[in-house]
């Protein structure tokens, strides 16, 4: 007599059901964020780490450096294409595509559709129609917008782009591990949050465009 062993799933993060690099559009740009493409991904995160330096802490203008940095180049290709003919040296060429319209068009279209979801998301949940998400929603704003106050607008965009080259990557790496906490703690937040709806929330009387569940 076969013995059938079922084994319990645990959810994936964000209720997702493809790989973490399907998820992100499974292109170039989900490569560099995973750091499939070790050299492009360290050149993004060491260019957003200079910049930030160069204007928060060294607080250096953004036309003045931009002046600096077209000065340097203008002197070193001057140099290169004065020296190139005393040395047998190519001269200096400058690429003709910095990105293909291929990968612009890829990028532009992931962030719209990105985009789309979560303005369509955040007026379902407006709507009234899942009263315990409008409340959570509402608060994790409020938590956002506490933090946003503590950081200048270059400092946040840094850590943006900060999380976004190293969270997923580290997720991948400790996926099991990630989607086992995450899981937790939900279960225990919705079991405070049924508390506090039965308790609380059913006494709040509702407008007539929400929906009961």
């Amino acid at each position: 007599m076969a013995i059938t062993v079922r084994t319990h799933r645990t959810p994936k993060l964000f209720g997702r059901e493809r790989p973490l690099h399907d998820a992100l559009g499974g292109h170039k740009a989900a490569n560099i964020i995973l750091w499939r493409d070790k050299k492009v991904s360290a050149s993004i995160l060491a260019g957003a780490t200079v910049a930030w330096y160069l204007f928060e802490v060294a607080e250096y203008h953004f036309l003045t450096l931009a002046c600096y940095l077209a000065m340097l180049g203008m002197l070193v290709v001057f140099i290169w294409a004065n020296a190139s003919a005393f040395f047998n040296l190519p001269p200096p060429r400058i690429p003709e595509t910095i990105m293909s319209e291929r990968t612009t068009r890829q990028v532009i279209l992931a962030l719209h559709s990105r985009l789309t979801r979560f303005v369509h998301r955040l007026y379902d949940i407006a709507c009234g129609n899942d009263f315990k998400m409008f409340i959570l929603t509402v608060f994790s704003l409020c938590i956002a917008s506490v933090i946003a106050s503590c950081f200048t607008s270059l400092t946040l965009l840094y850590l943006v782009v900060l999380g976004t080259m190293t969270l997923p990557a580290l997720y991948e790496q400790y996926e099991s591990e990630v989607d086992h906490l995450v899981a937790t703690a939900v279960h225990d937040l919705r079991s405070h949050v049924g508390e506090m709806d039965s308790g609380v929330l059913k006494k709040i009387p509702r407008g007539r465009g929400a929906t009961a569940n």
